[in-house]
C-alpha cells in the first residue's frame, strides 16, 4: 500500500520549480512522446481494422461464404432441411459455373460465368443492391454483367453479346467451339473492379447447356449468419458434408488476408518502439530528479522514512507520468479515429492533395474501426513499459546513503 506521505511527496516532486526547468522539459517530452505513440498506434490499428473489415465486406458481400462441391454423388435436396445447416446459414443456393470468352465487335475477353435459377438470383445480395440496374430475374437467353465490363464492351441493357464456350460442337468440318448470343438483361455494381470486369451471370439451365454440364455437377453455396467465424464454421460444414469438397471465402483470399495480418502485426511492433523510446525518457527525467533531490532524500531517510517508501515515491512519479500520458493518448487516438474521414477531407481541401484516392483503394472514404481489445492491449503495454523504466531510478534513489548525501550537499 502507498501511504499519504508517499503520495504527497510524489505529487510535490511532479510540480517542478523554475530552477528545475530542464527537468520539466524532459518530463513534458516524455509525456508528449508516450501520448503521441499511443495515439498513433490506436489510429493506425483502427484504420487497418477498418480497411480489413471493408475489404472482407466487399469480398464476402457478393460471393458465397462457403461452397460445397460434390465429388461423385450430387448434392442431396434433403440437405435444405438439415437443422444443423440451417442454424449456421442464412441462405442455401444451388449453382454452377464455367469459364468462357465474351465477344463484342472488336473486343474479346475471358470471363467466369456463374449460373443461378431465376428465384435464386433475386436472393443474392448483388441483385438486392440499390446500384443494380435492370431485370432481377435471370431469364433464359439473357445475361447479367458488371458495370466495368459494360464499359469495356460498350454495351447497355438490351444489347446483344456473343459468348464462346470451350465445349465443342460437332460439325461437318470437325469440332468447333460453341457460340451463343445473349441479351444484356441487367448491370450490377459490386464495388470491386476485378469482380465487375471478370464475372457474369446466366440462367443455370442456359449455363449447363452452354458448357455441356450435368445437373448433378451443381454445387451448394452457403451464405452464413456469421461469416467472420469462418474457421469454426468450416469444421461444422465438414461434419455435415464429410464426402464433399468444401472451400470458403478465407481459403480463396488466404494470401491477401495473411499479408494484411502480417502488415498489421509489423506496424504494431514498429509503432510500439515510439512508446518504448518515449518511455526511456522517463529514466533520464527520474535520474536527474533523483540527482536534484539528493538532499531531500537524505533528510527523509534521516527522519525515519524507509528505503521502500523512497523507492515507491520515485516509482509513483514515473507511473503517473506514463499512466496519464497513456490515457491522454488513448483519448486522442479514439477522437482521431472517429473523425479521421473529416480530418482527411479537411487536409485534402486545404492542401489540395489526395490522401486516399478511391481509384487505388476502391473505397469512397477512409475506413476506421475502433477495436477496444487493441486499445486495452496498447494501454497495458504502454503502462507496463513506463513501470519497467521507472524501476531503476527508484531503486537508485532508495539506495542513496543519507550520510554521504548530506556531507556533500
Amino acid at each position: 500500500m502507498i501511504s499519504q506521505l508517499e503520495k504527497e511527496v510524489a505529487l510535490r516532486y511532479l510540480k517542478t520549480r523554475k530552477k528545475e526547468g530542464f527537468l520539466n522539459i524532459i518530463s513534458i517530452f516524455s509525456f508528449i512522446g508516450i501520448s503521441l505513440g499511443v495515439a498513433v498506434l490506436i489510429i493506425v490499428m483502427s484504420v487497418m481494422n477498418g480497411f480489413r473489415s471493408e475489404l472482407v465486406d466487399k469480398i464476402v458481400g457478393f460471393n458465397a461464404h462457403a461452397v460445397v462441391k460434390p465429388y461423385e454423388n450430387p448434392i442431396n435436396s434433403n440437405i435444405f432441411s438439415n437443422k444443423k445447416l440451417r442454424l449456421i446459414s442464412k441462405k442455401l443456393i444451388l449453382s454452377n459455373s464455367g469459364e468462357g470468352v465474351i465477344i463484342n465487335r472488336d473486343y474479346t475477353k475471358g470471363i467466369l460465368l456463374r449460373g443461378y435459377g431465376q428465384k435464386s438470383f433475386k436472393r443474392l445480395k448483388l441483385a438486392q443492391n440499390n446500384k443494380f440496374l435492370g431485370n432481377k430475374e435471370l431469364r433464359r437467353k439473357h445475361i447479367s454483367i458488371g458495370k466495368e465490363l459494360s464499359y469495356l464492351l460498350n454495351v447497355d441493357i438490351g444489347d446483344k453479346i456473343l459468348l464462346m464456350s470451350p465445349a465443342g460442337v460437332k460439325t461437318i468440318v470437325g469440332l468447333l467451339p460453341k457460340q451463343e448470343a445473349y441479351i444484356v438483361d441487367s448491370i450490377f455494381e459490386s464495388g470491386l473492379t476485378d469482380f465487375d470486369q471478370n464475372i457474369a451471370f446466366l440462367n443455370i439451365f442456359d449455363l449447363e447447356n452452354f458448357f455441356n454440364l450435368d445437373k448433378n455437377d451443381r454445387y451448394l453455396e452457403v451464405y452464413l449468419k456469421k461469416p467472420e467465424k469462418i474457421d469454426e464454421i468450416k469444421i461444422k460444414l465438414s461434419n455435415i458434408f464429410p464426402d464433399e469438397n468444401i472451400y470458403t471465402w478465407a481459403d480463396l483470399n488466404q494470401s491477401l488476408f495473411s499479408a494484411l495480418k502480417v502488415e498489421r502485426n509489423v506496424m504494431f511492433i514498429i509503432l510500439s518502439l515510439i512508446i518504448i523510446v518515449a518511455a526511456f525518457n522517463i529514466i533520464s527525467g527520474l535520474t536527474i530528479l533523483v540527482k536534484n533531490k539528493t538532499r531531500d532524500i537524505a533528510i527523509l531517510k534521516s527522519i525515519g522514512v524507509k528505503n521502500n517508501s523512497i523507492m515507491k515515491i520515485f516509482f509513483m512519479i514515473g507511473f503517473l507520468i506514463g499512466s496519464i500520458a497513456t490515457l491522454f493518448g488513448i483519448f486522442l487516438g479514439i477522437l482521431f479515429s472517429i473523425y479521421i474521414e473529416n480530418i482527411r477531407g479537411f487536409i485534402s481541401k486545404t492542401f489540395n492533395v489526395s490522401l486516399f484516392p478511391e481509384e487505388i483503394y476502391f473505397f469512397s472514404k477512409m475506413p476506421s474501426e475502433i477495436d477496444f481489445n487493441s486499445i486495452i492491449l496498447i494501454g497495458t503495454c504502454s503502462i507496463f513499459a513506463t513501470c519497467l523504466v521507472s524501476i531503476y531510478p527508484a531503486i537508485k534513489a532508495s539506495n542513496l546513503d543519507p550520510v554521504k548525501a548530506l556531507k556533500y550537499e
